[in-house]
């Protein structure tokens, strides 16, 4: 959990942000309803190697010397890491090598004289999926097995009560780039639409009155294209 944003690549336009009006009503550019196609199949690399980091992992960075610039960062849903004097910075899709790389150059350009940085994954999204925004117990859940989006937001403890269950996204990698659709979740559950299945690495996100300016700012703000567009 279209349409065309840059960060995965993920860069979301500025348009104007829909709030609570809406509550119980789709909306949004999000196309609904389409049979969005399986993500790609996992790759069996090694994390340190090879692993391509995705929105919502969290990274373990180790400045040098610099406790104050160390710790645990979570890639947000646009893609992107929040780093202290560097600011933010794009992450997703990125080997941890290239990432360190990256901020190893903002640092050094700057802050610190050869900087020496490590940057490792703590915690991924590609082996589970993620459900976040109006629900009661948002994050990571495993998948062992296949499942369907209303099970998906039942691992989660379900919608909270200022959920907007006419407006579900989805967001899928398919074919190397960041894709997403829309999806009515009262007419799922009375069988007027089908329940789609979801993956490993989708990311669910519940429309609503509680989720965040950056998830309200993914569900609006993108333009809409035919079914399905990379961002």
């Amino acid at each position: 959990m279209r349409f065309q944003s840059n960060a995965l690549t993920l860069v979301v336009p500025s348009l104007m942000i829909l709030l609570a009006g809406c509550a119980d009503t789709r909306g949004g550019n999000i196309p609904y309803d389409v049979a969005l196609a399986p993500p790609d199949q996992p790759k069996a690399l090694s994390l340190e190697e090879n692993y391509r980091i995705a929105p919502l992992d969290t990274l373990s960075v180790n400045v040098f010397r610099q406790k104050d610039l160390s710790g645990d960062y979570e890639v947000d849903l646009t893609g992107r890491i929040n780093m202290p004097l560097i600011g933010s910075l794009e992450a997703a899709d990125l080997t941890t090598a290239q990432l360190d790389q990256k901020i190893t150059a903002a640092y050094g350009a700057k802050y610190l004289v050869n900087p020496d940085i490590a940057v490792g994954v703590k915690s991924s999204t590609r082996r589970t999926i993620t459900v976040d925004g109006s629900v009661k117990n948002s994050g990571s859940f495993p998948v062992s097995g296949p499942l369907s989006l209303l099970q998906a937001v039942a691992l989660s403890g379900g919608a909270s009560e200022d959920a907007n269950l006419r407006r579900v996204a989805v967001f899928r990698t398919i074919g190397g780039q960041r894709q997403a659709a829309a999806f009515d979740l009262q007419e799922i559950r009375r069988g007027a639409a089908k329940d789609p299945p979801v993956y490993p690495g989708d990311i669910i996100v519940v429309d609503g009155s509680s989720v965040k300016k950056t998830q309200k700012a993914i569900l609006n703000n993108i333009p809409i294209l035919s079914i399905f567009r990379p961002f």
